[in-house]
């Protein structure tokens, strides 16, 4: 499985957008999760963002919000989806993200947290309740078990506050296109154009846009405002939490394709 830069810079040889699909693990249960992960690494999802059930998901709209209550209440934890994540990632093609606050971090401590989730083959982590200033241990013990650290950059960021996240930002970029929770939206807002050029002019690492992307014209918008990659997650919870496993996993599959030939086409 590549590292997360490495996949970037293939798809910039390519001149290629990424898709990032984010799905919740343990809904509805673990054995659908592991199996998502293979339909999506299948059918068009350069890399996949894997999210942690967490009790009080700060920054996560209701969607979202709305499956890591039933992982949980089904008995997902950290372990649970470390065990699996172990047992599927060696089948899969697409680097694996984490996204989890931090408190199961500081919880374990970073040697071990880190130990952990780069033995079951993680390769990046998304923290967003992380601040800039906190981030320096964390990226440091990153680094050493070959995990790459992404910071957020939000609309209400200043420029200092920018260039800053992208020096010290890991395999990319995420650029959050709300001031606000995950979640579906109609259109994505004009602003996402300002801040990728904003961001641009500040560096040339990858920026990938996520929270309301929902629709494959949407994924398609962001491409064309020069994002390197479209981040959709409640859209895919959503589809997955269908009336059986097996339709989800065939709705999750035939979207995922969809959204990447939105990316793809001239």
């Amino acid at each position: 499985m590549l590292s997360v830069s490495q996949c970037f810079e293939q798809l910039r040889t390519r001149h290629e957008c990424a898709l990032i699909p984010f799905i919740t693990a343990g809904d509805p249960d673990l054995e659908t999760t592991a199996a998502a992960l293979k339909v999506l690494d299948s059918n068009g999802a350069d890399l996949i963002e894997l999210g942690v059930p967490y009790s009080d998901p700060l920054a996560d709209g209701p969607v979202i919000q709305a499956a890591a209550t039933r992982a949980l209440q089904r008995g997902t934890r950290l372990d649970h989806v470390l065990d699996m994540v172990a047992q599927v990632s060696p089948s899969l093609r697409c680097p694996l993200v984490l996204f989890t606050y931090y408190n199961p971090i500081l919880y374990r401590g970073l040697e071990q947290f880190f130990g952990q989730i780069a033995a079951a083959g993680v390769k990046g982590l998304v923290v967003p309740d992380l601040p800039l200033e906190e981030a320096g241990e964390v990226l440091q013990v990153a680094a050493a078990h070959g995990v790459e650290v992404v910071l957020l950059v939000a609309p209400t960021s200043s420029q200092d506050r920018i260039e800053a996240i992208a020096r010290q930002s890991q395999g990319f970029i995420y650029l959050v296109s709300v001031t606000g929770v995950t979640g579906m939206r109609t259109q994505v807002q004009m602003r996402v154009k300002d801040l990728l050029d904003q961001l641009r002019s500040t560096t040339d690492k990858p920026i990938g846009v996520g929270f309301g992307i929902s629709s494959p014209e949407q994924a398609r918008q962001v491409k064309d405002w020069g994002a390197d990659a479209a981040i959709v997650g409640s859209a895919f919870v959503n589809r997955l939490a269908g009336d059986t496993p097996a339709a989800g996993l065939l709705a999750i599959g035939n979207f995922c394709a969809q959204l990447k030939s939105a990316l793809v086409s001239p």
